[in-house]
């Protein structure tokens, strides 16, 4: 018989089960999302830790690194946590414990650490061989009662070590310390709080259970962030979001400046250099903002010409934060400059509030604060309760050896006797004087050095403290208000290390609403000073300080000369109105200065080849232009509609049929008729109020034309006259009150103007 004949059929192919695709994806899919959500992403309502902080704090407990000993290489710890607890990669655990030893990162760190652990700037920790950690008294306190029967241990990942479920402690590390994560279809956000608030309003709690929300936030303003800040926000805004347990804070940075001599300056950061000079000092970033990245963006926004009214940022920390910002001017309002940093740089960010959260059967759920507050008390009560079933097992224990060394002393030379003459001492010893097997034994193993009179006083003096304690601890678990009682008196007793008056207590965070947000624009972040503006023909744009006289001859390059000139502001916006019927807008403070000849408008604005500038003015808000077309057609529009924020600019006249745009003039207050004339020498008047008032068209006709087109219009007061400028040098003014004769409706031929009116058929 061959080989072949006698191997069994492979059967490997009867393990596969026929499933749906999708069945099959969504079970595993499950599976993986539970096992995120509930040990890996989300922290426990009852100690507020993740598995891998929880890890990293028991092995550190193993390994005896409490405040009073030596630190230990971080690598050490972290050896033992990922081969005996958590088997994951080495740095995301090490990353883990640097955040619990950064005092920027955690309100009440966890984690001591010696060496480079990071920095607010944003600045990575050294490599874990390097840096060396212990534990914190606040950690201590976390994990106090570990011993005292308070939580279970389970088996590690392999079996070979335990570990605890929860850590016991009284220290309120959830809200403390607040936590982050994201897991599958849910994530957590709970800022950092105050301790001495947690507890008071915990204590309240417990004395009222039907306590509504707004007493607790009475107790409990807010977040309370290890960088400080300030919170902004409403009261109302903040209470909802901890009525709801989902919400965001504005936060921001704070300016103080403690050398400032003026209380008012010191509070607003404004330090004061002589000669009107001063500075902002910045002594608070928000929480999780690196300081480098805060320095970058505010020195690219006074790059980038979003922060004109900036001169320079300087970064003079040290342990405490201290960034200065030199303003441009003196004038500058110090209030506006706090305004345009809070909106252009994350010197104000916003925290979210997610408090989603395990609770004491390992379910997520989002809570409010006072249901959150209520689960860690009953949490506490439990371990309260644990903890006193495990001392009276203790004291049961310890009693029974107590009562048995009485018995022996009671009758010590007799025990003596037995133990001299017996073979097997023990079980006589049981049977004489009704002893159990654990006093028997302990008699047995006492030393000769106890038989001493004093002892025996001792052992009844233990006894009857055994016996008051006992009696004390069974009094405790009959009663819930006893229970509550001793909760309060423990969280008291706690809150003396994190009173208001302590160095780690002290709140940082202030809690205080806003003022209405100052609306603001570029232009209110620039100096203002005057200019005069320079057009020149082909061209070529400029700006000279000051108002200068408009007749003043200025240098052009040959062949070049005035097209335009008009006094300004450096806050005001230039309106270039073009041949095509585009407008674009240039800032009065971006023009080149006139001691060259400027520069090229184009190299400014994406002005058409064919295209070019017909009108140069300075924008007034509110006022309205009369637009018109050689062919005759136009209509009435308001500047503020004229603005353009890119260099494309604004199509506000449609032209067709090659026509251009001819008229650009500003209509004046109280103006109520137009007047037009064509290039065939009629002139025709009609009511202001028949022209529309357009945003962008082509308009209506304003004069009907048989060959020809529109040479100029302009606004008048009827009762005041039509006026036009006479030729010469004296540059005369000549007005023609009889114009009634030349009012007609909007669109008429018109007939010839007045005697004396300018042969080129222009008003000015």
């Amino acid at each position: 018989m061959s080989v072949s004949d006698t191997t069994e059929p492979d059967d490997s192919f009867d393990a596969i089960v026929d499933a749906p695709f999708d069945a099959a994806l969504s079970e595993r899919y499950l599976v993986y999302a539970l096992s995120t959500i509930t040990a890996r992403s989300l922290p426990d309502l009852r100690d507020g830790l993740k598995p891998v902080h929880r890890r990293l704090l028991w092995a550190m407990r193993q390994l005896k690194l409490d405040p009073s000993s030596a630190f230990k290489k971080s690598a050490r710890v972290v050896g033992d946590v990922i081969g005996k607890y958590h088997p994951h990669g080495d740095a995301s655990v090490y990353d883990a414990m640097v955040r619990l030893a950064q005092d920027f990162a955690l309100r009440y760190p966890l984690v001591e650490g010696q060496g480079n652990f990071g920095n607010v700037d944003g600045d990575n920790a050294a490599a874990y061989r390097y840096t060396e950690a212990r534990l914190t008294k606040t950690a201590l306190e976390l994990m106090a009662g570990l011993d005292e029967g308070t939580v279970d241990f389970i088996p590690t990942y392999n079996g070979e070590e335990i570990e605890p479920e929860i850590f016991p402690g009284l220290f309120p590390n959830l809200l403390a310390n607040g936590a982050s994560g994201i897991a599958v279809g849910m994530a957590t956000s709970i800022p950092s709080h105050n301790v001495a608030e947690i507890i008071d309003a915990t204590l309240e709690l417990i004395d009222n259970p039907h306590v509504t929300h707004e007493r607790l936030m009475e107790l409990f303003h807010g977040p309370d962030f290890a960088t400080g800040g300030q919170v902004v926000d409403s009261p109302a805004a903040i209470a909802e979001a901890y009525r709801t347990g989902r919400g965001s804070f504005r936060l921001r940075g704070r300016f103080h400046a403690p050398e400032a001599k003026d209380p008012a300056d010191i509070e607003a950061g404004v330090e004061r250099l002589g000669g009107g000079q001063w500075q902002l000092v910045i002594s608070e970033i928000p929480y999780q903002v690196p300081k480098g990245k805060l320095i970058e963006q505010i020195a690219q926004a006074i790059v980038d010409k979003k922060l004109p009214i900036l001169e320079d940022v300087r970064d003079e920390s040290d342990e405490a934060i201290r960034i200065i910002l030199v303003p441009k001017s003196r004038n500058v309002d110090p209030d506006l400059l706090k305004e345009s940093l809070f909106k252009l740089t994350d010197l104000e960010t916003r925290f979210g509030l997610n408090l989603n959260v395990l609770d004491a059967t390992r379910t997520p759920m989002v809570m409010g604060l006072k249901e959150l507050l209520d689960h860690w008390t009953v949490s506490q009560i439990d371990i309260l309760q644990r903890r006193a079933r495990h001392r009276l097992d203790q004291i049961e224990k310890r009693l029974e050896l107590v009562r048995g060394y009485i018995i022996a002393f009671l009758n010590l030379d007799r025990v003596i006797e037995i133990i001299r003459t017996e073979d097997e001492p023990k079980p006589v010893m049981m049977a004489e004087f009704d002893l159990t097997d654990r006093q028997a034994e302990a008699i047995l193993n006492m030393r000769l050095r106890s038989l001493r009179k004093l002892e025996e006083m001792q052992l009844r003096k233990e006894q009857d403290e055994l016996l008051a304690e006992q009696d004390e601890l069974e009094k405790l678990l009959e009663s819930p208000a006893r229970q509550r009682t001793r909760l309060k008196r423990d969280l008291k007793a706690l809150r003396k290390d994190y009173a208001e008056d302590t160095a780690l207590g002290r709140r940082r965070t202030l809690i205080a609403e806003a003022a209405p947000t100052v609306e603001f624009s570029m232009d209110a972040m620039i100096e203002k000073a005057p200019v005069t503006v320079i057009l020149s023909q082909k061209g070529w744009i400029r700006a000279a300080s000051g108002h200068v006289p408009l007749d003043q001859e200025f240098k052009y390059k040959e062949g070049d000369g005035l097209a335009f000139i008009a006094h300004a502001q450096t806050t005001d916006k230039l309106l270039l109105a073009a041949s095509d019927g585009r407008f674009f807008t240039l800032g009065c403070d971006k023009l080149p200065g006139a001691r060259g000849f400027g520069e090229p408008v184009r190299t400014m604005i994406d002005l058409e080849s064919e295209a070019t500038v017909v009108a140069m003015l300075v924008h007034r808000p509110g006022g309205k232009l009369l637009l018109a077309s050689s062919l005759g057609k136009g209509f009435v529009a308001e500047t503020n509609e004229l603005l353009a924020e890119t260099r494309k600019g604004r199509q506000v006249v449609n032209l067709k049929d090659g026509a251009r745009l001819t008229v650009i003039r500003p209509i004046a207050e109280g103006h109520d008729h137009v007047a037009c004339v064509g290039d065939n020498r009629k002139l025709v008047v009609f009511n202001l109020e028949e022209l529309p008032v357009m945003a962008r068209g082509q308009g209506v006709q304003l004069q009907r034309y048989r060959d020809g087109g529109l040479s100029d219009a302009t606004t008048f007061v009827l009762a005041d006259g039509l006026s036009w400028q006479m030729g010469g040098s004296g540059e005369r003014t000549r007005t023609e009150t009889e114009i009634r004769m030349w009012k007609v409706a909007r669109g008429a031929a018109g007939r010839m103007p007045p005697t004396g009116f300018p042969k080129s058929n222009r008003f000015d």
